[in-house]
């Protein structure tokens, strides 16, 4: 998969060259190129940004830098790219929506800054590839580094061949709507707490059976939204 991240702010992406990712890009799983907005303007300042049309307070994100960036981009692009838009305004990234991006062969992030980026810019990627507009949940953050990141991460973890164990990523959370059950480790006792029984019974049935039971537990008591509603109700 090849991954172009826009940005203000390159070095963000440096952590990418660590753990899992960094080796899935050395393996050449992943081929992830940062781009800085600022190599598109044309003044002596770098300006990227302007005061918003209709008055109101911060800054937008100019539209010809973006224009430029994304241009330069598609120019060499392997296929019609999903241009992936950090946003509170955007749909909610899910692990659903990681599994169905990690087939995808390009994906596009671009990182809006400020008061955001100028809307037209997302009409004009949509002539170049499909548009999305993500948000990882009901907050704001500074800017779309921190989204795009993690995005990245839960996309990236899902290309085969990133994840040694891909069993490791059958029973995790949310892949099958429920929350991941409690894991444990030698000792069997630590500071007076007791690993339980079940995990050390070597009953495999009896384990499967309990870490199920665990999950849906888990879910009930801090998810209760990720669970059909009770037709008895």
């Amino acid at each position: 998969m090849r991954v172009d991240v826009v940005t203000i702010f390159p070095a963000f992406f440096d952590v990418l060259e660590v753990s899992l990712l960094g080796r899935a890009r050395g393996a050449g799983l992943l081929d992830v190129r940062v781009h800085d907005l600022r190599d598109h303007t044309t003044d002596r300042h770098r300006t990227v940004d302007d005061t918003p049309y209709g008055g109101g307070a911060g800054m937008v994100m100019k539209p010809e830098p973006w224009g430029l960036a994304l241009d330069g981009i598609v120019a060499d692009a392997p296929s019609r790219p999903t241009f992936i838009f950090p946003s509170p305004a955007g749909e909610l990234f899910t692990q659903a929506t990681a599994r169905e991006l990690s087939s995808a062969p390009h994906l596009v992030f671009g990182c809006g800054r400020y008061e955001g980026i100028d809307e037209r810019v997302f009409t004009y990627a949509s002539t170049l590839g499909d548009v999305r507009l993500m948000s990882l949940g009901d907050y704001v953050l500074n800017g779309g580094e921190v989204a795009s990141m993690a995005m990245i991460e839960a996309i990236g973890r899902l290309i085969p061949g990133v994840v040694g164990n891909p069993e490791s990523l059958v029973e995790e959370s949310h892949e099958d709507g429920l929350l991941e059950y409690p894991s444990y480790t030698k000792p069997a006792t630590w500071r007076d707490y007791e690993v339980p029984d079940v995990l050390l019974s070597g009953h495999h049935g009896r384990v499967a059976e309990w870490r199920h039971a665990q999950r849906v537990e888990r879910t009930r008591e801090r998810r209760p939204d990720l669970l059909p509603p009770d037709p008895t109700a």
